[in-house]
């Protein structure tokens, strides 16, 4: 059974500050920003995420669908916002599988309450990001500080018995 998320980009960008921020200098940098933080996001929670961005008011705009490493990114089509984009696929995945939405729009959630999805507010996603940072933080500082990386420890179990018998054989030379 597949889980997704569906987030709602510009909602998110301008709720976190470190991509507002960067999205004042740069929209374009906040965007790219945000798709590296929910590839990470999909790689430790393994989600099918889809970061759906407004194009409704670029004329002649006709939407696309990309492929950012692990994640979807939708653009919408002319006059399609972000939130009609999110209630049209939230009925269609929710068949699937749980279906999780990250908007912090009140009436957007309401409406996908309604079609059996999960909301999740921009700030309880922030503080699931933040927190899943921590658990990979922990993680590799466990696996690097468990055992030295030799290259015995790295080597199939039959080849380091062989090489360690090797070593302690004598040779008489």
């Amino acid at each position: 059974m597949a889980n997704y998320l569906l987030v709602d980009g510009y909602n998110i960008i301008y709720a976190w500050d470190e991509l507002k921020k960067l999205a004042d200098i740069n929209i374009d940098s906040a965007r790219m920003r945000l798709q590296e933080i929910l590839s990470n996001y999909q790689g430790f929670q393994k989600d099918n995420v889809i970061l759906v961005f407004d194009g409704y008011k670029v004329k002649g705009n006709l939407g696309s669908v990309l492929k950012f490493h692990n994640i979807h990114v939708v653009y919408t089509k002319e006059a399609e916002t972000a939130d009609q984009y999110i209630e049209k696929v939230t009925g269609t995945y929710v068949k699937e599988g749980p279906v999780r939405v990250v908007t912090s729009d009140r009436l957007e959630q309401m409406i996908i309450l309604g079609q059996g999805a999960q909301r999740m507010s921009a700030r309880d996603f922030y503080k699931e990001i933040k927190e899943m940072n921590g658990h990979i933080r922990k993680h590799y500082i466990e696996k690097t500080t468990s055992k030295r990386n030799s290259l015995i420890d790295n080597l199939p179990p039959e080849m380091a018995a062989m090489l360690e018998q090797m070593r302690l054989t004598e040779t008489d030379e």
